[in-house]
């Protein structure tokens, strides 16, 4: 009998202990970004080190540690945060000797953000060119797995602006037809970015709208490309037709006032602009090059006045 008890007792702690672990595993990544939040490097870094000697440096590991290279970089420790990210991208690209990047979502955004925060911070430092070396090379390796918008992204960021705008595929749309970029030089150009399922898409609909009409007296065309998703209302899977009316739908409710804007449906122009965030704005000059790019929402004032300079020059 005290044998039998003894059992149950190993056996009920190794339950104890396994499922200790698992909620482990469940929770580094928010356990370490509540901690960042915080401002709380060391504590972050021994929910790592002890998250680590359970389980070792997978792939969850990976994207928690290279929250705190993105968390170093939003405060400008930049040596912290090249450090953090040099690591991750190390350990996630010995990973990919035996698995294939996109085989869950943990190492893709754990690599992306590696090379994001290499990138920045070869750029704060004045090595401009070699950071977009740096994702080029990335972007060869990468360009067709699912970072491979957040590394065009990054790329555009430190090398679009002042130049022509790359042009936009239209073979399906929504609304109006959409011209070509190239027919429209001559008059500035405001890009939007959205997405069916963004909040922060139909929250910017209100100011592009407000400004599409101060503007319009000086010639500003807009265009929202978006792309499908391969899914639709509570993340469901859709077909390409299932989610093109639902896209649709969503369109009428909240863009009601940009009907009339061309909606070209290309996955492809969101790779190009690397519009792995969204909104994502880009505003054209009357020479058709680039004059602001710029991933996420934006405020009214500041839009406004990149459109000025747009307009004026």
């Amino acid at each position: 009998m005290v044998q039998r008890a003894g059992k149950l007792f190993l056996l009920a702690v190794g339950v104890l202990l396994l499922g200790m672990a698992l909620k482990a595993q469940a929770d580094i990544i928010s356990d370490v970004r509540n901690s960042l939040a915080n401002n709380s490097f060391p504590s972050a870094e021994v929910e790592l080190a002890n998250y680590k000697s359970l389980h070792g440096a997978d792939a969850e590991y990976l994207e928690a540690l290279s929250w705190m290279a993105r968390a170093a970089a939003s405060v400008g420790q930049w040596d912290r945060a090249t450090s953090y990210a040099t690591e991750t991208r190390t350990l996630a690209e010995q990973q990919l000797t035996k698995r294939k990047l996109d085989a869950e979502s943990h190492l893709p955004m754990a690599l992306g953000a590696a090379y994001e925060v290499l990138a920045q911070g070869m750029a704060e430092k004045g090595q401009q060119p070699a950071a977009i070396r740096l994702l080029r090379t990335a972007l060869t390796k990468y360009g067709l797995t699912s970072i491979g918008p957040r590394l065009q992204k990054n790329l555009n960021l430190l090398s679009l602006v002042g130049h022509p705008a790359p042009p936009l595929q239209s073979t399906q749309f929504l609304g109006p037809k959409p011209p070509t970029l190239g027919s429209l030089k001559g008059s500035p150009v405001l890009l939007f970015f959205w997405a069916h399922w963004c909040v922060d898409c139909k929250a910017e609909v209100p100011i592009i709208a407000r400004l599409r009409q101060e503007f319009s007296p000086q010639g500003l065309v807009v265009i929202g490309p978006t792309q499908f998703y391969g899914y639709a209302a509570y993340g469901n899977d859709a077909t390409p037709d299932a989610e093109r009316a639902y896209i649709e739908s969503v369109r009428q409710r909240y863009y009601s006032s940009l009907l009339d804007m061309p909606v070209p449906l290309s996955k492809q122009n969101f790779s190009i602009y690397g519009a792995s965030t969204t909104p994502t704005l880009v505003v054209l000059n009357r020479a058709g090059q680039v004059s602001l790019y710029h991933p996420g929402a934006m405020h009214y004032d500041d839009l406004r006045a990149a459109i000025e300079k747009a307009v004026a020059r």
